[in-house]
């Protein structure tokens, strides 16, 4: 389904296309980005925005290789990963994202810290209504400044759309503001979703972050032509299947995404689980920081004084940088009440995204979670300090092998029944 829209005097239409089973054919995607590419033929320096290797299962790596491979042919093409505070993207993780037809030259890295211009301020009386009075501050609006200064005739932004346990739903300008974004705005968005609830807002299209961030696109990022390229994904006995490609200027296209993505990416389970097993895959997930993700998207169908279990064998440090690494050493998850206690004394300084994260990583004392690490990488006495518990990731695959479980509902061989989610950072797991 395609329809035409009108933006600043220019006619572009919106491409859009869903295959809920089979999944959408490789022919199918290069038809509908060549029609992009026409609509941009006459530009002569493109920014391409897609995720880093965190969202390896976005599917943005073929479609970003496709479009350097055809736009690179007449014109100068960049492209800079939306890190927003992950680590920068190595080499091989490019060529694995990517291939091996993108040149090391035409990469940028976003530095979150000091690599970004302010567009505009959300005022603190907008905030303050969208959190219910909760958080008060206006919010500076932060990107890359080479979408400021770059010289760049058009920005494409390619990411995933999925149940996300900041923004609600992930992607659109989160891509922009979070990915490519400055300390403020990632500081205080993820502050304003953490203390307004994570748990109201996981899988929610509006959510209180979301309307920070559509406040920034209306009022400051609408200048800039970008153009959003929304997948949605799943993974389907080790195959990555496109189910949703949806292409435009609007807001459509992320709204098109997410409803698709709350039908096919958050799963029903019958009932609470008394024990939960996640796995963090090496390659993607080497950090707390973003290995958490097995706690957010698994702990509402988790029973109450139940236990999570994370296989994490490539997890080897808490945060994504020395900054955030250390703070959660310092502080560890130890609950809402315990970290907003901080915070009021001081404790966060220009740094409220990690409270935000120890809140959010938190269990409240509702169940327990044994983060099963390599002890060459992170120590029992490591896990131990930020308030997990721990067990040898060795020694816990003997009953729990993540090669043996199946997706969901499994009876282990002394009649345990447990829960077993595969991939977390694809979906969200409920149960009433």
């Amino acid at each position: 389904m395609r329809f035409t829209a009108n933006y600043k005097g220019v006619i572009m239409k919106e491409l859009y296309e869903t295959s809920k089973t089979e999944g959408i054919d490789e022919k199918t995607v290069h038809r509908m980005l060549d029609q992009l590419i026409e609509n941009i033929k006459d530009s002569k320096k493109i920014l391409i925005v897609p995720p880093d290797f965190t969202r390896c299962y976005s599917y943005s790596g073929p479609i970003t290789a496709y479009l350097y491979e055809k736009l690179s042919k007449t014109m100068e093409v960049k492209i800079i990963p939306a890190l927003g505070t992950h680590m920068e993207m190595s080499y091989k993780e490019k060529h694995e994202m990517f291939g091996d037809s993108i040149p090391e030259s035409a990469f940028i890295v976003h530095h979150w810290q000091d690599d970004t211009k302010t567009i505009g301020e959300i005022p603190g009386e907008f905030v303050k209504e969208i959190s219910n009075g909760l958080f008060d501050e206006s919010i500076e609006v932060e990107v890359n400044k080479n979408i400021v200064d770059g010289g760049f005739d058009n920005i494409i932004s390619i990411g995933q759309v999925v149940p996300h346990e900041v923004v609600g739903m992930a992607n659109y300008s989160k891509n922009i503001f979070v990915g490519l974004g400055g300390r403020q705005m990632i500081n205080k968005s993820h502050f304003v979703s953490a203390i307004c609830g994570m748990e109201k807002a996981l899988g929610v299209i509006d959510s209180p972050a979301r309307k920070i961030f559509d406040y920034g696109q209306k009022h400051f990022l609408d200048s800039f032509d970008i153009t959003f390229i929304q997948t949605v994904t799943t993974l389907q006995e080790d195959e990555l299947k496109l189910h949703g490609l949806y292409i435009g200027k609007s807001r459509t296209p992320f709204e098109k995404a997410a409803e698709l993505s709350q039908e096919i990416n958050i799963i029903h389970a019958e009932r609470k689980a008394k024990k939960v097993i996640t796995y963090l895959n090496p390659d993607e997930l080497k950090t707390t920081w973003v290995g958490n993700k097995g706690i957010y998207r698994t702990r509402k169908m988790i029973e109450d004084n139940g236990t999570l279990i994370i296989l994490a064998p490539g997890v080897k440090d808490f945060g994504e940088n020395p900054e955030i690494d250390a703070i959660t050493r310092k502080y560890g998850y130890c609950g809402t009440e315990k970290v907003l206690d901080i915070y009021k004394n001081g404790g966060f300084e220009n740094q409220i995204m990690a409270a935000a994260h120890l809140i959010q990583g938190s269990t409240e004392g509702r169940f327990e979670v044994y983060y099963c690490t390599k002890p060459e990488n992170l120590s029992k006495e490591e896990i131990n300090s930020v308030n997990y518990s721990w067990e040898s990731y060795y020694e816990i695959i003997k009953k729990y092998d993540p090669k043996k479980l199946k997706e969901g509902w499994n009876t282990m061989e002394d009649g345990e029944e447990v829960y077993f989610v595969g991939t977390p950072a694809l979906g969200l797991w409920l149960a009433d």
